[in-house]
């Protein structure tokens, strides 16, 4: 009993002794894991007030992961808050020490993405966690701004804190920490949602942030007030911290430089986010990703209308032995020494080089702008072409004389030397039929001298197509455009001519010295060809009216040609004013003479040539049949001027396609409307032109003359070009009563420098530029555009970009640049400016 009594007594004491000590041990336990933790916890304060170098970052970041690997959700579930003091010492940091906390801040976005991504990754592997870290830290490094806007946000927390955080750490452990921290997790994963896209990162669950601490609570509102729900408070708190990181930049050590701090001459200007948005305008800001900045894009601008060598493109102008009447497909005078002959004046034809010049044509000394329609039609700017040969060689029959400054044309011309206009007036006396302006609108006048006859043609309303070579009448050509009479340099050789067929109602000659008559008649048949069927060769020439042996022979030998050619002899007539007489024939408008001829000489070209073929094609000694079908062009004459403008020619039929996809005469008819309202509504008053000062005009690239026929009732002439590689709708424009010619734009064009008031081109570059060089063609743009004259463009808008930045690096204005749907409109206007260095073209070296 004793035993068992003692013993009883022992066991109880025995037990209770050892119940102290184990609570004792548990509690001294749990006393130290706590202090543990709060040696733990406060140890990650520190790092946040010192500056630690990168190396020393990923140390300290790699323990806390090691830690978490397999206890993450057991760390996060601590409450983590630091002690009051601790909070608010940050607080107080955050408030009153601003350049203190720009410094601090990076190392507290490190410990905070290191707990991010370690819940994030609760089932990731510890070598997968440890890769992406570094990835991470310089994506924090950079979100500078939302901690700066967490200042406001900070104290906030701390206010949180004081208020409903008084429960001892233990408890706050195991009451209402749970459910305290769910609700801050759900604040912080909808907080970080915004900064995470920023950033590059993905939450996957919502639970993730429900274990998070108050304290990690705090910093992810602070970290993320910049989202929409604080969007009110971020914009002036953006601009504040730029101008916070610039102060602290200029401050720093070298050394201590973060990878990825603003760069130093960011400008706080150069910040405007929107509270949403500040992750992604960090990024932004810092390294500017696929968006520049308005000083970058302003700068580049700048830079983009400097001189050329900012550009890209380097300038130069030719030296030729022309100079500033250089027209490269003419002037090629290594082709035109190595010519076999120049019997047929091959030397006068075009051979144009192989690769096109890129230098610019320099301009004449004390070059002015040309003088304004129609007193240029009397005088022009001695100095614009400086040349007085053509004074001396034809000044008495009133060609051309020299005045002062000026050089004036008194309106006469070898056969006319008491004006133009009388000489008009007596061919249509001879003809009446002829009915200038109405029944006869194109007229093609060869061999046309200063083209005194087609200026004053256009008192009658009649377009003339004038053309002469550039041969020992110097500048002749050059003359009529500084006039503002159109023409071109071309020459009756061995080449057809580049128009279409049966397009001119009349065709002119006066003294054009081409001897019609030789070699079965080729020159004259070539004529033939571009007449149109009933209209009228008039030949004003010495064999009509002179006697002498030579006259005579060529006279008997034009009738016999023209009586084989089925040209009826109209009118023989004498000029008692001028002392001049002129043969008017006319075409005939059916094959009915050619199939009765005795003699097939010339013949009847084969079926198989094509009259519409002119753009290098050899010259035949042969004629082509008249159209006698209702239905084919030439079989009837066009309408009356003005009526034939605007009407689709009786031969687009229905069954055709158009270029634009429709009906031919719905596709004429919608281009016709198409330009009326573009030039009605935009060229003539939303572009800045004064058309005063508009006189020659080019369409480039023109489709029905649409463009042309909407300039109508201005005091203008427009040159359609339609290009070789485009549908060939030239004889349309002719039967509208407008004019043009084929041309390559890889090539140059056939007239002088300075030629055109306004160029206009649709949808041209894009095309062409996939033959030929762009650079080339651009030069030939400036060639033939005076100065101050305008370009209009209508294209693709990377070819407007393209042009634009050439056409600046040639000091061209920009007078209007739009875009709309990928396509482009731009004007800009040609300066005086020539480059400094010079270019020797040796092929045109004499």
């Amino acid at each position: 009993m004793a035993l068992g009594k003692y013993s009883r007594v022992d066991n109880r004491r025995s037990s209770s002794s050892s119940y102290c000590s184990t609570v004792t041990i548990v509690i001294f336990v749990g006393l130290c894991l706590v202090g543990v933790w709060m040696m733990t916890s406060s140890s990650v304060v520190p790092v946040q007030n010192v500056d630690v170098p990168q190396e020393n970052k990923n140390e300290v970041s790699e323990p806390v992961n090691k830690s978490n690997e397999g206890n993450t959700k057991q760390f996060e579930d601590n409450p983590g808050d630091l002690p009051e003091d601790a909070t608010k010492g940050d607080s107080t940091v955050n408030s009153f020490n601003s350049q203190e906390t720009q410094e601090e801040k990076p190392e507290e976005k490190i410990e905070e993405k290191i707990e991010e991504k370690s819940e994030e990754n609760t089932e990731e592997k510890p070598e997968e966690r440890s890769e992406e870290k570094p990835e991470e830290k310089p994506e924090t490094n950079e979100d500078n701004k939302p901690d700066d806007v967490s200042n406001t946000e900070t104290g906030n927390a701390e206010n949180k804190t004081e208020d409903g955080e008084s429960k001892k750490d233990n408890e706050e452990k195991n009451s209402d920490g749970g459910e305290t921290k769910k609700d801050g997790g759900e604040n912080v994963s909808d907080g970080q949602g915004g900064s995470e896209e920023g950033s590059g990162e993905k939450k996957s669950e919502s639970k993730e942030g429900e274990l998070k601490s108050d304290s990690n609570e705090n910093e992810k509102k602070s970290e993320n007030s910049g989202e929409a729900k604080d969007g009110e408070k971020v914009n002036g708190q953006i601009e504040e911290k730029v101008e916070q990181n610039d102060n602290k930049e200029s401050n720093e050590n070298s050394g201590e430089k973060k990878e990825n701090e603003q760069p130093k001459n960011q400008s706080p200007n150069e910040v405007f986010p929107s509270g949403a948005q500040t992750e992604l305008l960090n990024e932004t800001t810092t390294q500017n990703g696929a968006w520049s900045t308005q000083a970058t894009e302003s700068k580049n601008e700048k830079e983009a209308q400097a001189p050329t060598e900012q550009t890209g493109y380097s300038w130069k102008v030719c030296n030729v032995t022309a100079g500033s009447d250089y027209i490269p497909c003419l002037d090629n005078l290594q082709a035109i020494r190595s010519l076999r002959s120049t019997k047929h004046y091959e030397h006068r034809e075009r051979h144009c080089p192989e690769q096109a010049p890129t230098c610019l044509v320099s301009l004449p000394e004390g070059y002015k702008r040309s003088i304004e329609w129609p007193k240029s039609r009397e005088k022009i700017w001695y100095y614009n072409v400086p040349h007085t040969k053509l004074a001396e060689i034809k000044g008495h029959q009133n060609w051309v004389k020299v005045s002062g400054e000026y050089l004036t044309f008194p309106g006469g011309g070898t056969q006319f030397k008491h004006g133009a206009l009388h000489y008009i007036e007596f061919i249509e006396g001879a003809v009446p039929d002829i009915a200038w302006g109405k029944r006869s609108r194109v007229i093609l006048d060869v061999g046309c001298g200063v083209a005194s006859f087609g200026g004053f043609l256009f008192d009658k309303d009649v377009l003339t197509m004038s053309f002469a070579p550039k041969d020992e009448h110097e500048a002749q050509v050059q003359f009529a455009l500084e006039r503002g009479i159109p023409a071109i340099s071309a020459v009756m050789g061995t080449k057809r001519l580049p128009y279409p067929s049966r397009v001119f109602d009349i065709v002119h000659c006066a003294r054009c010295r081409v001897p019609w008559h030789i070699e079965g008649g080729k020159l004259l048949l070539e004529l033939n060809r571009v007449l149109r069927p009933g209209g009228f060769f008039v030949w004003s020439a010495t064999p009509v009216y002179q006697k002498n042996a030579e006259d005579a022979g060529i006279w008997s030998a034009m009738k016999e040609l023209t009586k084989a050619m089925c040209w009826e002899t109209v009118s023989i007539s004498k000029d008692t004013v001028n002392k001049v007489g002129a043969a008017i024939y006319k075409k005939p408008t059916s094959n009915e003479c050619y199939e009765k001829r005795s003699q097939s000489e010339p013949p009847i070209c084969p079926e198989s040539d094509d009259p519409n073929a002119a753009w290098n094609v050899p010259l035949q000694a042969c004629m082509h049949k008249v159209p006698v079908d209702a239905s084919e062009r030439g079989s009837q004459w066009p309408e009356q001027w003005p009526a034939r403008l605007e009407k689709p020619p009786y031969w687009l039929l229905s069954s055709q396609v158009g270029v634009y996809g429709k009906a031919a005469p719905e596709d004429f008819t919608a281009d016709h409307e198409h330009w009326k309202r573009v030039v009605t509504k935009s060229y003539l008053s939303g572009m800045g032109i004064d058309w005063s000062h508009v006189r020659n005009v080019m369409d480039m690239r023109a489709v029905y003359g649409g463009f042309a026929a909407a300039l109508k009732d201005l005091s203008i002439w427009v040159m359609n070009v339609v290009t070789i590689d485009s549908p060939d709708t030239l004889p349309i424009i002719y039967e509208r009563g407008l004019f043009g010619m084929y041309h390559d734009w890889c090539e140059s064009f056939s007239t002088y420098p300075r030629s055109y008031d306004l160029l206009h081109a649709d949808h041209l570059f894009s095309k062409v530029k996939k033959r030929c060089n762009l650079v080339g063609v651009v030069v030939e743009v400036d060639r033939i555009l005076r100065p101050e004259g305008k370009l209009i463009v209508r294209d693709d808008v990377e070819t407007i970009n393209e042009l634009e930045k050439m056409l600046k690096s040639m000091q061209w204005e920009v007078r209007l640049t739009y875009s709309k749907e990928n396509e482009g409109l731009l004007c800009v206007q040609k300066t005086q400016w020539r480059p400094q260095e010079s270019e020797t073209i040796t092929y045109a070296i004499a």
